[in-house]
């Protein structure tokens, strides 16, 4: 009857630590972040000075590029000219990203050559 008890009161435990275990580890998984990027190419010489220094910055910051510059349709009002998304590992990144040194080299450069609107969304947690 101990050996019984004993055995019992083990699988018990062994349950109660799996469950914190996979609470635990579902509570590290942090969501993705994507930022969206409305734009209008106003100046097509500086855009071409532009969109490589922006491609290499993104990648360098830990973005990948989901949609850039595709075809768009419009489900309700006006579409924007452009939209570019590129997804993060995390809500943080993301903003790091818009306010790193290596954006802030160009900033003038990408304001000559756009007219643009950005915004970060968090997703879904994984």
């Amino acid at each position: 009857m101990k050996t019984q008890c004993a055995v019992a009161l083990a699988v018990a435990a062994g349950i109660g630590l799996g469950a914190v275990a996979v609470q635990g580890l579902h509570a590290q998984a942090k969501p993705k972040a994507y930022v969206i990027t409305e734009s209008e190419i106003i100046d097509q010489q500086a855009y071409k000075e532009f969109a490589p220094k922006a491609a290499e910055a993104n990648k360098a910051l830990g973005g990948q590029y989901l949609a850039r510059g595709g075809k768009i349709a419009a489900l309700e009002g006006e579409p924007p000219k452009r939209v570019t998304i590129s997804v993060y590992d995390s809500f943080e990144q993301a903003q790091a990203s818009r306010t790193s040194e290596v954006r802030k080299a160009f900033a003038s450069l990408r304001a000559k050559a756009l007219k643009t609107r950005s915004y970060i969304v968090e997703g879904l947690p994984n």
